[in-house]
């Protein structure tokens, strides 16, 4: 099986029920009917729910009877969740007047429906900005126990024919950390490693990239991923990782060999941490365009539930990948 399928294998087999706000959008709506035909997902369109029958109609769409709707205007959840959201954000000066008003939003009611148990996981940002989407999963939901770091990464898919490796890799953090210190760094590689294994149930190899391989260059930069390293090794010495080391060290077995990089990883890494933002952001999105690998993302990681972003450019196979891997964190986060 290809991974994605994997993905939606797993999905299949958890059963899991996903909260869709922006329900105005038509892929979000196809990507509902989708999941459910396919047996992806349960699902709960955040909305008034005859006004997304009305849309559905006019969209060519028949709306299964599974799928439940939740009108954040008049829910029967709609006092449960106002209380949960002051109770959440009064330390922030939130008034219970600013609780009624904030709850009703769909994307913050449906973050709401997963931090009081209603719904496993959320997926949004068809509309909102990664900003937006973030800023409420961790205000409502909130990170991990033990961790106050989330970041993110892309699941990148390579199975065409003109890839030298087939398989998934994950690229990050391409999205939320900007200029991540060594701490972050790694704590950023060991998430990646949990959700790699989680999204593949393969064996991680992190690669910690940067401009040179082991040595061959000195610099603040350089150093940074170094002591990232280290602190990897120190905290979890069950992961393969290695590092510095430049990407090509780390995909390419004859070149690892070549530049000293032969053990651990050999040139075999799935997992690329790359030492920015900025850096990550355009990796992934070279990867995709030029190479022409499926980037699924950007997925969250460090959250206590699941909550994912949507680029606003998806599409509704977009949506739906999105729904089976955020199905298969939800018994997995860290």
């Amino acid at each position: 099986m290809k991974p994605l399928e994997k993905i939606m294998a797993a999905a299949k087999r958890l059963n899991k029920k996903i909260a869709l706000p922006e329900v105005d959008d038509p892929r979000i709506l196809e990507a509902a009917c989708k999941a459910v035909e396919r047996g992806l997902a349960r699902i709960a369109l955040v909305g008034n729910g005859e006004t997304i029958s009305a849309r559905c109609a006019q969209l060519g769409l028949t709306l299964p009877a599974s799928i439940e709707t939740e009108d954040p205007q008049n829910s029967p959840l709609l006092s449960e969740l106002v209380a949960l959201y002051f109770k959440l954000r009064k330390h922030k000066g939130i008034t219970e007047e600013d609780a009624a008003r904030i709850a009703r939003e769909p994307h913050v009611f449906a973050a709401l429906m997963v931090k009081a148990g209603h719904a496993d996981g959320t997926v949004g940002g068809a509309h909102h900005s990664t900003a937006d989407m973030v800023r409420t999963a961790i205000q409502v939901i909130g990170p991990a126990p033990g961790t106050r770091l989330v970041s993110s990464f892309f699941l990148m898919l390579m199975e065409a024919e003109h890839h030298p490796k087939k398989g998934a890799f994950i690229f990050c953090d391409p999205a939320l950390v900007i200029d991540p210190n060594p701490g972050e760094l790694s704590k950023i590689a060991i998430a990646a490693a949990h959700s790699f294994d989680v999204l593949t149930g393969e064996t991680p190899k992190i690669a910690m990239l940067s401009f040179a391989t082991r040595g061959s260059a000195s610099h603040p930069s350089v150093d940074k991923v170094e002591a990232a390293v280290k602190l990897v090794k120190l905290n979890r010495p069950d992961l393969l990782v290695d590092g510095p080391m430049q990407f090509d060290a780390a995909f390419v077995p004859e070149i690892a060999r070549a530049k000293g990089a032969g053990e651990p990883l050999g040139g075999e890494a799935n997992i690329f941490i790359f030492p920015n933002l900025e850096a990550g952001n355009i990796g992934y999105k070279i990867a995709e365009r030029i190479g022409c690998a499926t980037a699924v993302g950007p997925v969250l990681q460090g959250l206590a539930k699941p909550a994912n972003d949507l680029s606003r450019g998806c599409s509704a196979e977009d949506v739906l990948d999105m729904i089976a891997v955020t199905a298969c964190q939800v018994d997995a986060h860290l």
